[in-house]
C-alpha cells in the first residue's frame, strides 16, 4: 500500500502549480520504477487528481480539499492528511498531446 500512496503524496506536492493552469494536459511522473500519468481538474473548491499506473492499469482518482485528501487507488479507498504529503524531488513531465 505504501507502494500506492507515496507516489500520490508527491503528486499533491505539484496540484497547486497545475491546478493553476486550468489545462488539463497529461502529467506524468516516476517513483520507485512505476510510471504514473494523471490529470488535475479544480471542481469547486476541491482538486481532482485522477490516473492510471501504466503498467498495470490501476487507476486513482484523489479528492484534495483544504485539509484532507480522500479517495481511491485501484479498489481500495485512501484518506490522509493534507499535511502528511512530501513533494517529488523532480518535477513531472508533460506528455505531448495531439
Amino acid at each position: 500500500m505504501k507502494k500506492i500512496i507515496l507516489p500520490a503524496l508527491g503528486l499533491l506536492a505539484l496540484a497547486p502549480a497545475i491546478a493553476y493552469a486550468q489545462d488539463t494536459a497529461t502529467q506524468r511522473f516516476e517513483h520507485e520504477g512505476i510510471t504514473y500519468s494523471y490529470t488535475v481538474t479544480k471542481v469547486g473548491d476541491t482538486r481532482v487528481i485522477s490516473g492510471v499506473e501504466e503498467r498495470t492499469g490501476k487507476p486513482f482518482t484523489l479528492r484534495v480539499g483544504t485539509h484532507r485528501v480522500r479517495g481511491t487507488v485501484g479498489t481500495q479507498q485512501v484518506s490522509f492528511a493534507l499535511r502528511d504529503v512530501e513533494p517529488l524531488t523532480r518535477p513531472a513531465t508533460a506528455l505531448a498531446s495531439r
